[in-house]
């Protein structure tokens, strides 16, 4: 489905005095969005020096989240809202070099947040050690049973393989890891390939956004290649569904000449809707000439596509444009200077969506999403 585009916007750049023109980008309904940033509050989690963790892999106390924070979950508990963040260490030199231990933030209003000191889930002497360290635990995604069972799916990164983590908690704060999600199915054929990303479908019940059953069964999108999907009747083991060769069915790829024409990366839990499953996702831009000449190249937006609401595989509706993409400059600054906007969690939250997203793979953004006053996305360049 073509995003329809229309009208221009005449903005000036606080930071140059330039005038320019800019494509209004009007979202069709079955969307969420468009998302604003509120002003002069963002980011609201950036790294901190002061916090230290005794490291039960390197015996001795760690500055865990000085380097980078970034790539976060989201949820409600007890009415505020919780943001679980990935966060670096100064151990390494580059991305995905260091070690990864989610950290746990508190707010009652979604902007001001109130941080714990010490990581929540982390590489340990577990019985995940050989699938966590030395990488750790990164990009979460978490989504609740209505009987309030929090289920996160998490990287886990051994820097030799990431796969797709499993763990469990009443509160958000002590987790029973299960490890990989792709362990069992198939006798193990997926356990051993590159997983990430992993969206659980929910749905509103009321005002609560909890995990929804589809056909009797749970459903996880995932990917960071392609967009694949997997079910489950316990939400710890996932089955992958295949083709007739019993190889991974793609629901949708990257496109040339699109600002997802490099990756199509899976965002926050997808929301069953009255029009379908509305899935958010990261697209990378293509570097090279099959990429989308408005967006800097390796940049990621962020897309949208629906879905079936009584066939979570078959596409509907696919937006040509990103309703977000790096715009403010937190987010095209930090270790990712191509720009990023990684959207990983949103909660709906006193009658709104707030949607948060690693901005530039160094701090965390928050955008605000009004279902009663339907706003355009991220204006075009």
């Amino acid at each position: 489905m073509k995003n329809f585009i229309a009208g221009l916007a005449i903005c000036t750049s606080i930071f140059t005095g330039q005038t320019f023109a800019q494509t209004e980008n009007k979202l069709p309904d079955w969307t969420i969005g468009g998302f604003k940033r509120p002003a002069g509050v963002n980011p609201v989690i950036s790294p901190d020096s002061t916090s230290h963790f005794f490291c039960p892999m390197k015996k001795r106390h760690v500055d865990w989240e000085s380097n980078d924070t970034f790539n976060p979950a989201a949820a409600i508990k007890n009415g505020k809202i919780v943001v679980l963040y990935r966060a670096e260490d100064k151990a390494g030199k580059a991305i995905g070099m260091r070690t990864s231990r989610l950290g746990y933030a508190e707010s009652e209003d979604g902007i001001h947040f109130k941080r714990r000191k010490e990581p929540v889930l982390f590489p340990a002497e577990d019985s995940q050690k050989a699938n966590e360290w030395p990488g750790g635990c990164e990009d979460p995604r978490v989504a609740v049973t209505e009987d309030g069972l929090y289920v996160v799916i998490y990287t886990q990164w051994n820097k030799d393989k990431a796969r797709l983590g499993v763990a469990t908690s009443r509160d958000l704060l002590k987790w029973e890891k299960y490890g990989p999600a792709f362990r069992e199915a198939y006798h193990g054929k997926f356990n051993n390939i590159w997983t990430k990303s992993g969206s659980i479908v929910t749905k509103l019940v009321g005002d609560k956004q909890v995990i929804a059953k589809i056909n009797g069964k749970y459903w996880l999108y995932f990917g960071e290649a392609n967009v694949n999907i997997a079910t489950s009747t316990d939400l710890i083991n996932w089955e992958p569904v295949v083709d007739s060769k019993g190889e991974l069915v793609n629901l949708i790829s990257p496109r040339k000449g699109y600002f997802d024409s490099n990756l199509t990366e899976c965002g926050p839990p997808a929301i069953l809707t009255d029009k379908g499953i509305v899935l958010l996702y990261n697209g990378k831009n293509d570097k090279g000439e099959d990429g989308d000449k408005r967006f800097t190249p390796n940049s990621y937006c962020a897309g949208q596509v629906l879905f079936d609401k009584n066939d979570p595989t078959k596409v509907l509706a696919r937006l040509d444009a990103p309703f977000f993409r790096p715009m403010e400059p937190f987010e095209k600054s930090g270790q990712y200077v191509a720009g990023t906007v990684f959207i990983e969690g949103m909660v709906y939250y006193k009658k709104k969506w707030l949607l948060y997203y690693g901005c530039a793979d160094s701090r965390v953004g928050v955008a605000v999403y009004d279902p009663a006053a339907k706003t355009p996305g991220d204006p075009l360049p």
